[in-house]
């Protein structure tokens, strides 16, 4: 079987052998006779393996009992609407604005209230992450996005503030430790470094969530999650499965601090390439504001950027374009992409600037 080199920017890359168990028992799941997706979420085997999942996302990010870990549809486009929904209590919300899923965030906020942003860097095209923050009194929560998938820039350092903060980790959660305790609420879609799309991953601090608006739609309440286990409807039963195969498959790599060795690993054969071509490759992010997660560059000419797509797919280079509103090309090297696809892009890389330059 030929697998190409997948650097699709989501859904994403899954570790081969996570995809190789699941088609190993998509038919028979722990001798029921039957594939998980056929089964009652009620059922013991669904049971066990969902409190598995809690368990393990727990170990492997160092999450304290304090939090809550709850399971949730909508992608993180509802996460724009529902942390606003249940948290926007006060009389005015913060953001920080560092790019399209920030921005659409804070379209979803307003909905309920006065939104500012605290920092901005759409001066510069969201090139880097803003070093200051101005957090105005009566403000419910900060809400940062760690990792930015179009422009390529992530923070190094998480802000320090007096206010509750959210954040969105889809494309970066798992990637690298963090210190959970720094936040009230952490949500991720699953598809870039966990699993499929279908899930969110959501952490909640219980404190934080005790003071969530108590008026809100069953479906939009985090509370009413929380106090069904995620499951008040049934859940996306495969989604959260495969999430469960890939939380296994990362603690077999030796956890979060071996799975980020190997992101540096893989990031810096990339930006290596880009910093050595003498301008040939030009990086969007600032230096000091690089994602591991999405690289993001430009070459001579859109013409150029174009034909060294189409010549990268010939050779199995899969979801190298940039985003429309950036152009050029991004790399998205997420946690299940190898350090030998990164390796045989960066010598196509070479070649293709020794052949073009």
């Amino acid at each position: 079987m030929e697998r190409v080199y997948n650097f699709n920017a989501g859904p994403s890359a899954m570790p081969l052998e996570v995809l190789q168990e699941a088609q190993a028992e998509f038919l028979n799941y722990k001798g029921t006779g039957m594939g998980i997706i056929e089964m009652s979420h009620r059922s013991p085997e669904y049971a066990a393996m969902h409190a598995e999942t809690k368990a393990l996302l727990r170990e492997l990010m160092n999450v304290p009992d304090d939090y809550e870990i709850l399971f949730i549809q909508g992608g993180g486009s509802l996460q724009f609407l529902m942390t606003a929904a249940n948290f926007h209590t006060n009389k005015r919300t913060a953001y920080a604005n560092t790019g399209v899923w920030a921005k659409k965030a804070m379209a979803e906020a307003k909905r309920f209230g006065e939104v500012y942003e605290a920092a901005s860097s759409a001066d510069k095209n969201h090139s880097y992450i803003p070093a200051a923050l101005d957090i105005k009194p009566d403000t419910s929560y900060l809400h940062i996005t760690a990792n930015n998938t179009i422009y390529g820039t992530e923070w190094q350092d998480f802000p320090d503030v007096d206010v509750p903060v959210i954040c969105d980790m889809s494309s970066d959660i798992l990637s690298r430790p963090v210190d959970v305790t720094k936040f009230n609420l952490i949500y991720a879609g699953a598809q870039k470094n966990l699993g499929p799309a279908g899930v969110v991953i959501v952490i909640v601090k219980k404190n934080f969530l005790a003071t969530a608006r108590k008026d809100l739609p069953p479906m939009l309440s985090y509370q009413n999650y929380a106090d069904n286990d995620s499951l008040y409807n049934t859940p996306p039963v495969f989604a959260i499965y495969m999430v469960n195969k890939t939380l296994h498959w990362i603690k077999a790599q030796g956890g979060i601090t071996a799975i980020e060795a190997r992101n540096k690993e893989k990031a810096q054969l990339i930006y290596d390439v880009i910093d050595n071509s003498n301008g040939f490759y030009c990086g969007h992010a600032d230096k000091a504001s690089r994602s591991r997660m999405n690289i993001t560059f430009n070459l001579p000419s859109a013409e150029m950027e174009k034909d060294f797509i189409a010549e990268g797919k010939k050779r199995g280079f899969i979801g190298i374009g940039g985003h429309r509103l950036v152009g050029g090309c991004r790399v998205s090297a997420y946690n299940a992409v190898t350090v030998e696809a990164c390796k045989a892009l960066a010598d196509f890389m070479k070649e293709y600037q020794n052949q073009h330059a």
